[in-house]
Formats: structure tokens, sequence, C-alpha cells
């Protein structure tokens, strides 16, 4: 009966907010251009915030019992934060030809940096020679010099790209004499870790630019090394944490060994935890037990006061923000953007990694901030600064100009039409 068929076709047809419906829709939400945009602006704001709230909750017992006051270390940290909000929108707003134009300005500045370091200006802490104090506020020049590194790499890289075939064009500047005396200076301030993450940056780097595999085992040779002059160094804590790392010792939980300490001690705190955490401010460990729980430490005082789900939530928005720098280089078409943004991801991924291994017991701890919610001025500003750089370039792709001027007139006229607001006239443009 023709009913009938039609009730059949009916039945058959994709009903309007069906799944394939939904699916096409989700697809298209991801096709669009504004995805990278939102996904690395979203995730950089959100562990930011994050940050600030458990840097206050992780440090305000040791900084009463150190100065006195409960929120120094959080007021600082806050400083910091607010003084990266111009530093950021100037990013966001630079062209790629500025980038270029101040890539060898911002390496020079870096080199001479960690040379202030080495001088009477320089201070160590916990047998790292890493930080200038200028009147009396510490920064640490290895910070910047990551920025700088990234810049200028990918400015000289993107020049060279077409002759990085040939071994000496790859070995020349980059890798000797820029990044070996980066990585040279660092060591020099026994600061193993930052050393570390610069190699894997300069690695980062060349990958990203296309550099032929074979030649990366120079580079892994030179690598190698560098890590056995620094372990070689007078810094025996360095070499004791590697060796225990190495034997195990500190997966013993009754371990009281002082170079276990750190490690025992984070692992309580993740066990403590559970699912939901004691509360935010309830930590146990952050009263003297935990040494650094307000920087290389953080992640376990997350995962104590906010339980696996609070750090399961910190996971995830590391992903949200690899997988956002991850589409700006695969969409762009410009070689310093592609090659810029594959290092600042190294760079903010590769030491998450090494900080969130160290704390879960499956790296040494070499002591490695986690980005964006370590307590750290000089980190907190370089990497917002680098991140700043990459919203930058995600604003600039194909489509995104449009979008966005597209969603604020749509908000301009969905605030014309409130209630209490005057229509304009249209005959003369202005209110009746």
């Amino acid at each position: 009966m023709p009913g009938g068929a039609t009730t059949a076709a009916a039945r058959t047809a994709p009903s309007r907010g069906g799944p394939r419906s939904m699916s096409e829709g989700l697809r298209s939400r991801l096709d669009s251009p504004l995805v990278s945009y939102y996904l690395v602006l979203g995730s950089t704001m959100a562990l930011t915030i994050v940050g600030l709230v458990m840097v206050l909750s992780s440090s305000s017992i040791e900084a009463l019992r150190l100065h006195g006051n409960s929120f120094s270390v959080f007021t600082r940290q806050v400083l910091f934060a607010a003084l990266a909000v111009p530093l950021v929108v100037l990013a966001v707003k630079m062209p790629v030809s500025a980038w270029k134009a101040v890539s060898w300005p911002l390496l020079v500045s870096a080199v001479l940096g960690l040379l202030l370091v080495l001088t009477p200006l320089g201070k160590g802490v916990h047998g790292n020679r890493n930080w200038l104090e200028i009147a009396g506020m510490r920064l640490q020049p290895s910070e910047f010099a990551k920025l700088a590194l990234v810049i200028w790499a990918a400015t000289v890289l993107a020049r060279k790209r077409k002759l990085l075939e040939q071994t000496v064009h790859v070995v020349v500047p980059v890798v000797f004499p820029v990044a070996m005396l980066l990585v040279g200076l660092v060591l020099l301030g026994h600061d193993l870790g930052t050393a570390m993450v610069l190699m894997a940056l300069a690695a980062a780097l060349l990958w990203v630019a296309g550099t032929p595999a074979r030649l990366f085992l120079g580079g892994l040779a030179l690598a190698v090394t560098a890590t056995g002059i620094a372990l070689a160094s007078p810094n025996k804590t360095r070499l004791a944490r590697i060796e225990v790392w190495l034997s195990r010792a500190c997966e013993d939980m009754s371990n009281y060994h002082s170079t276990c300490w750190q490690s025992v001690h984070a692992k309580w705190a993740l066990a403590s935890g559970g699912w939901w955490g004691v509360g935010l401010g309830g930590s146990r460990e952050k009263w003297s037990y935990l040494p650094e729980a307000h920087n290389d430490f953080i992640f376990a005082i997350i995962g104590e006061e906010l339980g696996l789900t609070g750090t399961l939530v910190v996971l995830v928005l590391f992903a949200v923000l690899g997988v956002g720098l991850l589409r700006v280089v695969a969409r762009s078409r410009d070689p310093f953007v592609k090659i810029a943004t594959g290092g600042v991801l190294a760079w903010v991924l590769g030491q998450a990694i090494i900080n969130i291994g160290a704390v879960l017991g499956l790296l040494p701890v070499i002591g490695v901030p986690l980005p964006l919610v370590s307590s750290g001025g000089s980190a907190l500003v370089t990497t917002l600064v680098a991140l700043g750089m990459v919203i930058g370039f995600a604003r600039r792709e194909p489509g995104v100009p449009e979008a966005l001027a597209a969603r604020v007139g749509v908000v301009r006229r969905s605030l014309a039409v409130l209630p209490g607001r005057r229509p304009a006239n249209r005959r003369t443009g202005g209110t009746r």
C-alpha cells in the first residue's frame, strides 16, 4: 500500500538529530579552522588557573614557615602571571616576520644571561647554579634560553630547509655551536634537567624541519657524551638519584634513604589521595614532608588533594594542548611556523612527561618543573609567551580571521536585541 511504503521509507530515513547527523555535526565542528585556536588557548588558560590554585595550596605552609606569610609564594606567582598577560597579547599579535627579526637579539640575550649566572650575580639552589638575583628578584636565564632556541633555530632551519640533506648544514650552526653552547653553559651550573630539555628541544626542531634520520645518530652520541660529563660533575646527588632509580631501591615505600625521600613521599601523597582526594588544601605531605611540593612535586599534591580525578584532568589538559599544537604544525604551510610550533610542543609536553614520570617513579628525579603548573616566575612567563606565539599562528590559519569576525558580529547583534536597548533607526542610523 502507498501508506505502508511511506511508513517504511520514514522508518529507514535518518531522522533529524539522529546518530548520523550528530556524527556529521561533530565532524564539521572538528574540521572548523577555529579548533586549533580554541584548543591551545583554552588548555593554556585552564592549566595556568590550575597552577595558580595549586601553588597557593601547596606552598602555604612552607611559605608561612620561611617568610611568615602564607601567600608569599602565591603572590609572586600571580605577579609573574600578570606580567605575562601583556607579553602574551604582544606575542599573539606579532607577525612571523617580527619573530624572525628578534631571533638573533633573543639568542644573544640568552647567552649573556647564562654567562652572568656563572658570575657572582648567580645564585645556586640545591646544587644547581641556575638563577640571577637582581634587585631582590630571582630570574632563571635557562628558561629564556628555551624560547630563544626555538625562535632562532626555527628562523635558521626554515631558511636552510632545502640544504638539510647535507650534514654540514644540519650541524652548523644549529647543533654546533649554538645548541652545544647553551647546553654547555647550563651544565656548568650543574642543571642536568634543563640541559636534557634543551637537547630534546634541539632534536625536535631538527626533526620537524625534515632532517634525515641518519643524522640523529651523531646527535645522540653528543647527547650521551654531555650527559656523561654532567654525571661526572662534583654534584653527587644527581648521580645518586639515577643510581637508586636504576636499582629500583625507591620502590620500597619504607625506604627512608635521603635519595629516596622525595620519591617515597610523592607516592604516599598519590596513594592517600585515592579517587577524589582529601580535599583542596588538605594535603599532609606539604607540611614539610615533601620537599619542593609547590615546584617539582606539585603533581603529587594534586593527586593527594584532588585525587586520581584531579591528576587525570591535568593529563587531559596537556593532551588537549598537544593536539592543538599538532594541528597547528599539520595545517600550516609556513616552515617557520611548523618548526617553531613543533619546538614548543616538544618543550612543553616533553617537560611535562619528565616531571610526571619522576613523580610516579617511572623516571629519575632530575629537577624539572611541570609547565604552567609548578611555581616559578621565569618558567611561567616564557612558557606563556611561547604558547602565545603559537596562538598567534593559529589565529592566522586560513579561515580563522573570518570565522572570529563572524562570531564577534553574532555577539554584537545578540547584545543589540537585549531588553532595555533601543533599536537603531534604519533611516538615520541613530536611535529613536
